[in-house]
């Protein structure tokens, strides 16, 4: 049997479009299946066009979406219906939303699929054992037949090394090495969606897991002629440090076989600065840079979206992990019910007082799946479902104290004033000066620069939709 998994790009552009990744999920499922003996192809549509006609040969056409992605994978199996072939779609939006998204295929696969997606193709080719697939969901004599969701997968040592020649359609070089070292986040932020996906128990891989994949890398890394500034890994995990231990464990592992890439990153929170030790590691295996969720400065909005840190928390938190030469790339969330335009000011200041190297300052997004969007629902406030502009970017709903054309316009002005250019050049002198660096220089100018001509684009990109919504909001 032939299989083939398509994940469908971002609608817009972001600070990502140029490290283009996929997120891993196809690649586990067809990796899986292709050491069971079947025939796999991958698509990844960011890393290369969606090849409708490769598609023809498949016996089965597996889809991932995420919410802004939902509506581009709709299309698609609309496209692919002719084919004649049946459709199963994943990932967290097909989780969430399986009765919508069983309009547009066959079958829907929700929650982790690792240990029910060679069930369900085996079901599939004897088209018979639906009813007993955990998480499946289905037609049935004209009805949507929803199974119990499976149970999160223990043990992620059964887990294979994701076999990146699977992607049929590569054109774009991926500049970073995903790999995901754990799945699960104990903390339950009102707006994510991650805890309900992959739930509150922090699961990992052993050392030596991670470090099979590490040591792939590196051989990738030499059969390519890769230049050391090239060699770069990022940790696919919600988060990396929470269990301090265990990451102090698979750092030390990693430094004993000699297998740190010359610069890794990965999502982290501020009690990563709690541990000076584990910092140490972090900067001797190769961190160049740590995304933490700051998501505020405000004190009522930090308890409102469910964080256990505070102000002073962050401040400290920040000080000590530059102290260890640890760039962090600060992730803010306006239009909570405690913010106003003051808080979207505040954070700007506050992000070049403290010297954050880079920022994401993003929108509020009613994510289905979260307690935000049955919140908001529930309350009426919010006024756009296209999925493709849940993106963190779009403003969807209507702020408490301030309107929805004030979130949005003052979201996308603390983004260029973050990145100006005498803050830019500011940044990039003081760390010439600090460090007697002149490359990393120019590689912190040049993250910068990128930081604001992906902001511009996205303006640009983006003006009938911008002049749409201030029509519709009355300014």
């Amino acid at each position: 049997m032939k299989i083939v998994f398509i994940e469908p790009k971002a609608p817009d552009v972001h600070v990502y479009t140029r490290m283009p990744l996929p997120r891993l999920g196809t690649l586990l499922l067809g990796t899986t299946l292709r050491d069971k003996g079947y025939k796999i192809k991958v698509q990844i549509e960011a890393l290369g066009d969606f090849d409708i006609s490769a598609v023809a040969e498949a016996d089965v056409i597996a889809i991932s979406i995420i919410t802004d992605t939902a509506p581009a994978g709709y299309e698609m199996a609309r496209q692919l219906r002719p084919l004649k072939k049946p459709i199963v779609f994943g990932g967290p939006h097909a989780t969430y939303m399986p009765e919508e998204t069983l309009r547009y295929g066959d079958f829907v696969l929700r929650g982790e699929a690792d240990e029910t997606m060679l069930s369900f193709i085996r079901a599939l080719e004897i088209n018979k054992g639906f009813e007993e697939i955990p998480g499946l969901s289905f037609w049935k004599n004209g009805a949507m037949m929803h199974n119990e969701r499976p149970a999160y997968c223990q043990n992620l040592d059964i887990l294979p090394t994701p076999d990146f020649n699977l992607i049929a359609n590569q054109q774009k070089r991926m500049s970073v090495t995903p790999i995901m070292t754990s799945r699960g986040c104990p903390y339950d932020c009102e707006f994510c969606s991650v805890s309900n996906m992959f739930g509150r128990q922090y699961r990992f891989r052993s050392p030596e897991k991670v470090l099979a994949e590490l040591e792939n890398h590196k051989r990738i890394i030499k059969e390519n002629k890769v230049k050391d500034q090239n060699d770069w890994v990022f940790f696919y995990d919600d988060n990396f440090s929470i269990n301090k231990k265990r990451t102090k464990e698979l750092l030390r592992a990693m430094l004993e076989a000699k297998l740190t890439p010359k610069y890794w990153t990965a999502q982290a929170s501020i009690d990563v600065a709690r541990d000076e030790e584990l910092l140490y590691l972090m900067k001797k295996s190769g961190c160049y840079l740590l995304y933490i969720g700051i998501e505020s400065i405000n004190p009522k909005t930090l308890k409102e979206y469910n964080k256990k840190q505070t102000t002073e928390d962050i401040e400290k938190a920040i000080k000590i992990i530059h102290r260890h030469g640890i760039r962090i790339h600060g992730m803010f969330v306006f239009g909570a019910d405690n913010d106003d335009k003051k808080v979207i000011d505040d954070t700007i200041r506050f992000a070049k007082k403290n010297n954050l190297h880079s920022v994401q300052f993003l929108i509020l997004t009613p994510l289905p799946g979260t307690r935000t969007f049955g919140k908001l629902n529930k309350q009426g406030r919010i006024f756009n479902k296209q999925w493709n502009l849940y993106d963190a970017h779009h403003c969807v709903f209507t702020p408490k104290n301030f309107s929805a054309w004030g979130l949005q316009s003052g979201t996308m002005k603390a983004m260029l004033k973050f990145y100006s250019w005498p803050h830019i050049f500011r940044r990039a002198l003081q760390l010439l000066l600090r460090f007697k660096n002149f490359k990393e220089a120019i590689l912190e100018a040049s993250l910068n620069i990128y930081g604001r001509r992906s902001t511009k684009e996205w303006i640009g990109k983006k003006k009938e939709w911008l002049k749409s919504l201030r029509i519709k909001l009355g300014h």
